[in-house]
């Protein structure tokens, strides 16, 4: 399975383009920019994770002491 996404500020041709991709036997959905940020923010996330241990008391500590 592959997906394409496609982005316009144009909510008349997104319409149209589902409309299109449906008749077409494809599945589509449309999403919100705040979805995409949520994802972009869980890939960055997940990127980053190290799988340490965070002490989150010496954390909130160090971050009043700056």
């Amino acid at each position: 399975m592959e997906t394409l996404l496609l982005q316009s500020d144009s909510k008349e041709e997104i319409k149209l383009l589902a409309t299109l991709a449906n008749k077409m036997g494809l599945k589509t959905k449309i999403i919100k920019n705040d979805f995409l940020e949520d994802i972009a923010l869980a890939n960055a996330m997940q990127k980053e994770r190290t799988g340490e241990y965070v002490d989150t008391e010496a954390y909130l500590k160090k971050l009043k002491t700056k």
